[in-house]
This record gives structure tokens, sequence and C-alpha cells, in this order.
């Protein structure tokens, strides 16, 4: 009972911010932050066309640089302190000054998009701006949290940095220059759309905090006036957290949608002699997946065993589009797809028992080595005066049929000349001993 206790008082001792925040600094780091006027204006625009180039070329590094550099979180942590506080004031100075945040990073990366010479066909970082998941709405929940914490703390941290990048409010403002650049409204309004979730669930978090911190709730000398700004700001609460609320649960479904939508044709490659050769996952009226189907003809059986198949996934039979692109005469395509396949088969099996036989030629020729100071010990031991031994493997070349005939250079250093007889002796050894016929034989006297 006594170790429960203390690890409750340990762990309230751990979690408890009592004496840690300080609300009245939070409050006024908050207020000073929301404007975008003179050098805050300009680093914005800068920020933003180096997150462009970053999204352009599809470096993350460059689009995390960026991030850093913008100071897009003033005005939306001010939209939270304004409802959580009831300051009217504080809401419109705010709401003005994320209209001109958003103006100004799409003016920037529009121009930029528009004049850039760089292109990209797959670009990859642009597209992840424009479809936002359940993960975003996580992301820029709990990084509201850990923003307005970090505003509120005494001992001021790095963690602020960290919610800038977290929550990349930067790259969908980007992605929504570049889609009003070449006339993309898809990437236009994804991007913005994902830029509205993350400002919303920041904005939610803020409002959370500001009321758990209990921050100064701005006081009126007119009474009535207080009274229409509290039902104002009621309303606004209500409509942020409803939106907040529908875009999560969608999101949710959608992402599980997506889920088991891929389990699904991961499981169901054929039925029969059809194939899935393509599918698409479309949300725009409802989730819809959408099946191509290539080889026989789809008949009501198969129809019939896809959305049985399909409901194990949880996916419904309304949700499932069914496309035959199967002809009696694709049967000559599929019988043409086998054909390459079997070829690629053959192919690789043709490359494998070419590796096969390299290994074992390296296997052979590893076997094939020089036993050097064996053969310079024998040599040594029969001619005493011989005090060096150099063998070395190469190809002899002949200038007129310039043919590479393996050979076996042998250098022997001897103190005391040795005759001709001997060199002959030598040499013959020598052949016998490597096993070749092409022995060159160099003997020299040591200096």
């Amino acid at each position: 009972m006594k170790l429960l206790q203390s690890f409750k008082n340990l762990f309230h001792k751990t979690v408890n911010l009592a004496g840690h925040i300080d609300t009245e600094a939070a409050e006024k780091a908050i207020r000073n932050n929301i404007y975008f006027r003179g050098p805050n204006a300009w680093i914005l625009a800068i920020a933003t066309i180096i997150a462009s180039v970053g999204l352009n070329v599809n470096s993350i590094p460059v689009v995390i640089g960026a991030m850093l550099i913008s100071p897009l979180m003033g005005p939306i942590f001010g939209l939270g302190l304004g409802l959580g506080v009831n300051d009217m004031q504080l809401m419109k100075s705010s709401g003005k000054n994320l209209v001109v945040m958003v103006g100004i990073s799409l003016t920037a990366s529009f121009a930029y998009f528009l004049i850039t010479p760089l292109s990209l066909s797959n670009p990859t970082e642009l597209l992840a701006r424009t479809n936002p998941t359940i993960y975003d709405v996580m992301i820029a929940l709990f990084g509201g949290f850990a923003g307005i914490l970090e505003q509120s703390r005494k001992e001021k941290g790095t963690v602020f940095s960290g919610v800038a990048i977290a929550t990349a409010l930067m790259p969908p403002l980007c992605t929504a220059g570049f889609g009003l650049a070449n006339g993309n409204l898809a990437y236009f309004l994804g991007a913005l759309y994902l830029f509205f979730i993350n400002c919303l669930f920041i904005m939610l978090a803020t409002y959370i905090s500001v009321k758990y911190f209990k921050f100064r709730q701005t006081e009126y000398e007119d009474q009535a006036t207080g009274r229409k700004t509290k039902r104002i700001s009621s309303i606004l609460i209500l409509l942020f957290i409803i939106p907040s609320i529908w875009s999560a649960v969608t999101l949710i479904q959608r992402t599980n949608f997506e889920t088991n939508a891929t389990a699904f044709i991961e499981y169901s490659k054929s039925y029969n002699k059809s194939i899935i050769y393509d599918y698409k996952i479309d949300h725009t009226e409802g989730s819809k997946l959408e099946l191509y189907f290539t080889g026989e003809p789809i008949n009501d059986e198969t129809k019939s065993i896809i959305v049985k198949t399909a409901a194990e996934f949880d996916i419904e039979e309304e949700s499932i589009i069914i496309v035959d692109d199967s002809k009696e005469a694709d049967l000559n395509d599929i019988e043409l797809v086998k054909g390459i396949y079997d070829k690629m088969d053959s192919e690789v099996a043709k490359r494998e028992e070419e590796i096969r036989q390299l290994k074992e030629e390296l296997r052979l020729a590893k076997g094939d080595d020089i036993a050097y100071v064996q053969i310079t010990r024998e040599i040594i031991s029969t001619y005493p005066s011989v005090k060096h031994v150099r063998l070395a493997q190469g190809a002899s070349v002949a200038a007129d049929s310039l043919y590479a005939q393996p050979c076996i250079t042998a250098i022997i250093k001897c103190e005391e000349p040795i005759s001709e007889e001997q060199t002959t002796k030598l040499s013959n050894w020598l052949k016998i001993r490597l096993n070749s016929e092409e022995i060159t034989l160099i003997v020299t006297l040591t200096e």
C-alpha cells in the first residue's frame, strides 16, 4: 500500500504543471506574434519560396528548413486564445492576419511556380499535400497542444520549432499556389482543405488549453457587450468544433476504407480466369472502390463471389464498382502476358545458371592460388644462396597476334650466381610445381 502511494505521489509530481505555467507571459507573446507586417511579411514570403523549391524538387530537408523559418503559427494561436478568453478584438485581428498570411503565401508560391524552369513528372511531395488523412488531424491537434504548452511554460525550449515542422502549415499553401499556377483545381482545393484542417485543430487545441490553464478572461465595462461577445464566442466555438468532429470522423472512415480496400485487393488478385489489373479508390461521392478486370467476362456468379469476398473486408456492395474490360479476344492478351512471364522466368533461370558457373570458376581460381610461402621455402632449401623470391601471375601478349596467354613470372634474387644448369633445373621444377608451361624465370644478384 505504501509503495502504491509512493508511486501515486511520484506520478502526480511528474505530471503536475503547477508552478511551470505563466499565462500572462503566454498571452502577451501570442498577441505580439499575430501580425504580418514589415520583416515578418518578407520572411514569410521568402520561406514560402524556399518551401516551394523543396516541394518542386522533392527535397524534404529544404521543406523542413522553410517551415522552421516561416512565422505561420501566430494568428492561429491568436484565434484559439481569442475564443478561449472571449476577446472579440483579438479574434478579429487574428482572423485578418490569417487572411494576410494566406494571401502572402499563395502569392509567393504562385509567382514561383509560374516562372520556375524546374518540373517533375512525379512530384510526390506536392501530391502528399493534397489528400488529408486522419493522421494529419492527430498531428495538428497534438501539435497544437504542444505549441500552446510551450508558449505557456516559464522555461522556454525548442518545442515550438518541432511544432512548426510537425503541423506542416507551409507545404499545403505552397501546393495550393502550385495548383493556381498550373490551373489544377484539385491540387488547389485539396491543399487548402489540408491547411484548413491543420488550422482548425491547432485552434481547437489552443482553445482547450486556454480553458484548462484558466487564462484571464477579457472583461467588458458594458455587461451587455460582454454577454454579446460570449454568445458570439460560443457560436464561433460551435462553428469550429462541429466541422472538426465531422472532418475527423470523415477522415477516419476514409482511412479505414482505404486500408480495407488495399487488403481486399491483395487477397483477391483473380477470379477464375478474370484478373484485377487495376483499381481506384474515390471519395468524391462516398467511398467507392473501382475494380478493373480483364480476362474472361464477369458473370453474375463471379460478381456474387466478389461482393461476398469484399463484405469480409467490411466493404459494402454499394461501394464496389466493377469495370469489366474482359472480352473473349482478351484471352489472347492473357496468353501473351503469360508468355512474357515465362520468358522472364527463363531469362532469370539463365542468369542464375551464369552466376552459378561464375561462382564455380571463382572457386576454382581461388583453388589455383600460388602457395607463395611454401614454394619460397622449398626453393631456399634447395638453393641456399637464394634470398628473395617473387612470384606473379599475369599474361603474355604477342605483338603480332595481340592474344593474351596466361603466364607466371618468377624473379629470384641470389647472393651468389647460380649456373645455367641450375637455372634450367629450377625453371623445370617451377613448371612442374606450378602446373604451368608458361614460366618466365629471372635470376638476379642481390644488391
